[in-house]
């Protein structure tokens, strides 16, 4: 369904990404690890149009995006949740979350999205007349993920869903990704620090070091291996 091929990024005189290939199964969660500066997100950005790759070719079900705009993409069933849950602060619940769903025509469609969002993430619609700015960190997260789920996407890119939360948080949000996956059919690209907890939710993973892949195969397999766990995973 997904294939990056040979994919190279650079920031000025910096290489991000220097050759990375992978293949991201349908319905599958693939988890993308690595320590800091290994080139993760910069592969999330130059798969959805936020970086120009500087060559290589990222192709979703036969179509190349490394030549769309970012917004055509989306349209093409790819969303993106960055770093950071980048909600609307000053707009409500609701308001960020049918932002997700404006490019659609289908206007009832939309509405049966939102409701469906609500059934998802019950804290959401008991909050969905706040402002956005009222959420806790793992609300928050909800929401830019139920945002993203607006656009009805085949393929959900997650940029570090987990970064600053409670243990307690993490979890829960582990888990959202597990049912997203199981109860949907998404295909999700995990992009995470806690490897730990992405391996024990994800099928496939890719070990990134120095924007290079040093690993692809089974999570199960990855995380049994105790050398590459303390060399690249930090665990």
């Amino acid at each position: 369904m997904l294939e990056v091929s040979d994919l190279r990024v650079a920031y000025g005189a910096v290489s991000a990404l220097d050759g990375v290939s992978l293949s991201v199964q349908p319905g599958v969660t693939t988890a993308v690890l690595g320590a800091n500066g290994a080139g993760k997100t910069s592969l999330l950005r130059a798969m959805t149009g936020m970086v120009k790759a500087k060559s290589g070719r990222v192709v979703w079900k036969g179509t190349e995006l490394t030549r769309l705009a970012s917004e055509e993409i989306v349209r093409r069933g790819v969303a993106h949740v960055p770093e950071g849950r980048g909600v609307i602060q000053d707009l409500t619940v609701e308001d960020n979350l049918r932002l997700g769903g404006l490019w659609r025509s289908d206007r009832e469609d939309r509405r049966r999205a939102l409701e469906e969002m609500y059934e998802f993430f019950p804290a959401l619609k008991e909050r969905r007349r706040r402002s956005a700015y009222t959420l806790s960190g793992g609300e928050r997260q909800m929401l830019a993920v139920g945002r993203a789920l607006m656009a009805r996407p085949e393929l959900l890119l997650l940029d570090e869903p987990s970064l600053g939360l409670a243990p307690i948080i993490v979890a829960q949000i582990m888990e959202l990704v597990a049912r997203l996956s199981a109860d949907t059919g998404l295909t999700v690209l995990l992009v995470e620090q806690n490897a730990r907890a992405a391996l024990s939710i994800s099928k496939r993973a890719v070990v990134l070091s120095l924007g290079k892949v040093v690993v692809e195969g089974a999570a199960a397999d990855i995380a049994a291996d105790e050398e590459l766990r303390h060399h690249y995973l930090g665990f």
